[in-house]
């Protein structure tokens, strides 16, 4: 249970003011003058400290109801800016296009790649097939994954990668 107690406004400001940080493009400033529109008076540093402390455990709360995902995933990268810092997006979908996992890094090697799978596999369960394009970085990790499964003892999972380039289209 998430829990709003000595809070100065009521959850449900505090939840769609967090949801429309999360949900769209907007400063904590633009959700400060949209709040004041509707004759609430919260200043942005309040939003921000509420995406801070409520984001995380939405998040978990919301990964309990998740929907079961398929077991061939496409995976890819992309560089993008956030909060004027530029960072690696790493996503996964399965074959129907269902988002697996995401996460956003700040270097793009085999260390990273491996912590995204970390927390995918840990959401979604260990897939049989995986679709990544030529990315040096993410053969490492698959190849090392494999290598890790091995060694634990699990030589009947290992996961088939192949490396298409335009299979990947689907996440993009």
């Amino acid at each position: 249970m998430i829990s709003f107690k000595w809070r100065r406004f009521p959850k449900d400001i505090i939840l769609m003011s967090v949801r429309w940080k999360l949900a769209y493009a907007l400063s904590y400033r633009d959700i400060e003058e949209m709040m004041e529109e509707r004759g609430i008076c919260v200043d942005h540093t309040s939003v921000q400290r509420w995406v801070v402390h409520y984001s995380p455990q939405l998040e978990s709360k919301f990964r309990k109801y998740k929907k079961p995902v398929g077991k061939s995933w496409r995976m890819d990268e992309t560089y993008i800016k956030v909060n004027g810092k530029w960072v690696y997006l790493y996503r996964a979908v399965d074959k129907e296009g269902a988002t697996i996992d995401f996460m956003l890094s700040q270097k793009s090697d085999r260390a990273a790649v491996m912590r995204f799978f970390e927390k995918a596999i840990g959401s979604s369960g260990l897939p049989e097939k995986v679709t990544i394009d030529k990315s040096g970085a993410n053969t490492a990790a698959c190849h090392r994954l494999n290598m890790l499964l091995f060694l634990a003892g699990i030589c009947c999972l290992f996961i088939e990668v192949r490396r298409v380039k335009y299979l990947n289209n689907i996440i993009e």
